[in-house]
């Protein structure tokens, strides 16, 4: 029996029709992340990856949007009883004493059902794990399942299976969009942009020193999702504006502002008809679309999987910031534009743009290229 240790990306759903971008991104960030392997393939809807560290390479692909899950697993040719030693071994290999077990198969062969061989393996392994105390679980019920993708040339034997983030492949729109980060709810609408595959351009607008630290390290967990080794970041400082309805209005013209000077199509509003009102945000999306430039609502609608995703991705401290904000019912009152557009133009006089290296000393690099800048 000819077997590799390969990993295994399946596309989520929305990226169907999207493989090669998840391909061509799929490269970058081993390239990106040092991550050396040989053959990258795919194999009908899945990705496959022969990685020298399946493990290491795994986690780098994993940050990626666009996948539904990511597997480490045994190849093995798609004939019966080859399949079937497999998932043998591999359950033996993994059981517990006392455990219960379970094996998922999915995908179709043209060579044998799938149902046939998920009870055969079952039957199979009654006997061989006796001697553990181990017995049969469901799929509701286990302490440990051993998940088979069957292929008509291959089949996976998985050893791990991790939750991707879902959504489509980064920059498969092929459109740019500017996103503000400025509180913890922008941070989430900025990674609900990535999710639904722009090519994000990030600017950071801060009140205070101790707000932009937070803000950088922030901005720290969503850039290795952007997949580019060089990543320019605009970074301005907002003083003096306490009322949060006008601090968002004034970032909404600074958006459209610098989004019209670079030429770049859209902007993400970083709030949600779910916590303000519909009024506000529609008051905002018209001051982008009098400038004749697109307004995005990520956060249009919030659900739990919004917030699974931000603490997934290191954010989950900021969570319960996002849990008061949801709480609060802010005062809204009638602002005139022409008050903002002082503070918009003294904003604008602060903007710096930094270019950095995506690495390990993101923080420290945003904050030395600012001091330097100033």
């Amino acid at each position: 029996m000819v077997e590799k240790t390969v990993l295994v990306v399946f596309p989520s759903i929305y990226s169907l029709n999207k493989i090669n971008s998840l391909e061509t991104n799929i490269k970058k960030i081993l390239k990106i992340n040092n991550q050396h392997h040989g053959d990258l393939r795919k194999n009908e809807s899945l990705i496959i990856i022969e990685a020298d560290d399946p493990v290491l390479a795994s986690s780098a692909v994993n940050l990626l949007f666009g996948i539904e899950k990511i597997t480490i697993a045994k190849e093995v040719d798609s004939d019966f009883d080859t399949v079937l030693a497999a998932i043998t071994n591999t359950t033996l290999s993994l059981l517990v004493k006392g455990e219960k077990f379970h094996i998922k198969i999915d995908g179709k062969t043209r060579n044998f059902l799938a149902k046939d061989l998920e009870i055969t393996a079952m039957s199979s392994l009654i006997d061989k794990v006796s001697h553990l105390g181990a017995k049969p679980g469901s799929e509701s019920d286990h302490d440990r399942q051993v998940y088979v993708y069957l292929t008509d040339t291959h089949a996976y034997v998985c050893i791990f299976v991790d939750k991707g983030l879902g959504g489509i492949p980064y920059n498969s729109q092929r459109s740019e969009i500017l996103c503000c980060v400025y509180d913890e709810l922008s941070a989430i609408s900025c990674l609900q942009t990535i999710k639904m595959g722009f090519d994000v351009k990030i600017l950071v607008c801060y009140r205070s020193e101790p707000d932009l630290l937070k803000l950088v390290k922030i901005v720290n967990k969503i850039l290795p999702h952007m997949i580019e080794e060089n990543q320019s970041i605009r970074i301005c400082k907002i003083k003096g504006i306490a009322n949060v309805f006008t601090r968002i209005i004034t970032i909404t013209q600074i958006l459209t502002s610098i989004a019209s000077k670079e030429k770049i199509g859209r902007v993400s509003l970083g709030i949600s008809p779910m916590i303000f009102p519909a009024s506000f945000c529609e008051h905002n999306a018209n001051l982008v679309l009098q400038n004749k430039i697109i307004p995005w609502f990520a956060l249009s609608g919030i659900d739990s999987e919004i917030f699974e995703n931000a603490k997934k991705m290191g954010l989950e401290k900021y969570i319960s910031s996002l849990d008061e904000l949801c709480r609060n019912h802010p005062n809204n009152r009638k602002i005139n534009t022409s008050e903002t557009m002082k503070y918009v133009k003294d904003v604008l006089k602060t903007c710096k743009i930094i270019t950095i290296t995506v690495g390990s000393k993101n923080i420290h690099d945003i904050i030395d290229s600012l001091k330097s800048n100033h």
